[in-house]
Formats: C-alpha cells, structure tokens, sequence
C-alpha cells in the first residue's frame, strides 16, 4: 500500500522543499499536493518550477494533486466563492472548470499521476441537472487531464450527489471508464459507513484518504484518535482487485507541536498500513 502524505497538513504554509523532505523522513513514499493558492500557488510559475527542480532530484513521488476548493488565497473567508462545477449558475462551473484547469496545468512541470476532483459542495443535492453538470464535468476534466498524463479520481463527500450510489451512476451513465474513485474514508464513516461505500465503489478505488472522526462531521483527525475501526478498514481495502494507495489527509489545524509531527505520521500510516500487513 503506497504511503501518500496530503500537503493539507501543511495548509496554513507555503508548499516548499522543506516541508516535502519532512515527509520522506516520516515515512511517505509520495505526496498529494494540495493546491490552495496560499499553499501551493500553481499561478506562478517560479512555485512550480521551484517543486518541479525538487521532485525531478529526489525519489519522493507526487502521486496526486487536489483540486482547489477556492480561487483565492484565504480559502473563501474573504467572500470568494467557491470552485463549484455543479452550481446552477453556468458562469460559476465555467469559473470553477477553469480553476481546476489552471492547477492541472502544473503538471506539465510536475510529473503528477492523478487529480483528486470535489463534485459541488455539501449544500448541493441530486436532481437530473447536477447528474448533467456532473457528467460534464468529467468528461471535460479528463479530455484535459489526459495529454498531460493525469487520471481523474471523484471523492465521495457528505452530500447528496456524491453518495457511493450516485458516484456509480454518474459514471456509469456516462461511461466514465477512465475516471477512477478517491475513497475518503472520512467522509463514508459520517455518512453511510465505510462497509457499504468501499462495497458500491470496489474496482473504482484508486486512493484513499486517511483521516479520522467521531462518525458526526468532518474532522480530519489523526487515525486512532476518532471512532473508525482500521483493521476492519485495512481489511475492507485489502480485500479489492487493486490495493488503493493511502493517503493522509489530517487537517491543519489540529495544532500538533512541530517536533511530534513526524512520529504521528508515521503512526497514522501504520494503522492502515500495519494493519493491512497482518
């Protein structure tokens, strides 16, 4: 099972060498690039390419990328909306489309395998239109990715169109063969379980992200510390045609002390991953 380190955890910094090599010593093999702009600005050129000298020399791998939730650099609490590819409003998914694009760019520098897609936000729900925005989204994102080398994974969120069972028929109405699943454990444990959404989406896992909670909200804790039992978990995951890759996404506001950070990586990997080895 790959070890993937989300630079989420480093949210409220700016995405540089250092805080990469922190996550080789710690035990990632690879890393999911986070792109906010007040992280990871995939708007200059001189922050990719700073990126790019440093993966093109050393064997940390940068196995995803996340889209951009906002277009700005506070995260929306300014008042910018967020990137949302199935709004009502045609001019917000072109905007939220082109953002998207914008960060894919950077792997044209940065030799990225996937991009980790949110379908809306938390407030939107299923009707035959979002199924249609949906749909094309998808479809218009992976004629982008595609040249560039990159596979498109959706993530299951706490909302209505993005339920296992809404994810499914998404794709398979649109034959989105192409397009793959980043399973966030997270999300399946305060929604429907993680049983039944690894379950619906199986084949169609190519990573995970790795949190923990209390089986309420979205908490992104350290696995151990919420109520998700990880070796039925490990088990869950080991059990599918391709073991996904595992990717931890703790939030960065946990306020962990800097000298503990390391440790706790290496315990969060291990218990999915030790778990899995037994």
């Amino acid at each position: 099972m790959l070890r993937v380190l989300s630079t989420h955890l480093f949210l409220n910094q700016r995405l540089h060498p250092g805080l990469l090599e922190l996550a080789g010593r710690a035990g990632a093999q690879a890393v999911e690039i986070f792109a906010a702009r007040q992280h990871f600005d995939y708007t200059s050129r001189d922050h990719v390419m700073e990126l790019a000298d440093w993966f093109r020399s050393n064997t940390l791998e940068p196995f995803s990328m996340h889209a951009p939730l906002f277009p700005d650099r506070e995260m929306g609490r300014a008042g910018a909306p967020g990137v949302n590819v199935l709004h009502p409003d045609k001019a917000r998914r072109i905007d939220g489309m082109d953002e998207i694009k914008r960060a894919l760019e950077a792997a044209e520098h940065i030799p990225l395998r996937h991009l980790v897609v949110h379908l809306g936000e938390r407030t939107d729900m299923w009707s035959p239109r979002s199924m249609e925005y949906a749909l094309t989204a998808l479809e218009h994102l992976g004629a982008f990715a595609r040249p560039l080398g990159v596979k498109v994974l959706v993530e299951n969120l706490m909302s209505e169109p993005t339920t296992p069972e809404h994810l499914v028929t998404i794709l398979d109405l649109g034959h989105l063969d192409s397009v793959g699943v980043c399973l966030d454990l997270g999300h399946a444990h305060a929604t429907v379980g993680i049983e039944e959404t690894v379950s619906k989406l199986g084949k169609r896992i190519v990573s995970a992200h790795v949190h923990d909670n209390h089986g309420v909200r979205d908490e992104h804790l350290w696995p151990g510390d919420g109520t998700i039992d990880w070796t039925k978990t490990a088990g869950l995951l080991q059990s599918l045609p391709t073991l996904p890759a595992a990717v931890l996404e703790i939030s960065y506001s946990l306020n962990d002390e800097p000298a503990s950070v390391p440790d706790k990586i290496r315990a969060g990997f291990e218990k999915l991953t030790g778990a899995a080895a037994h």
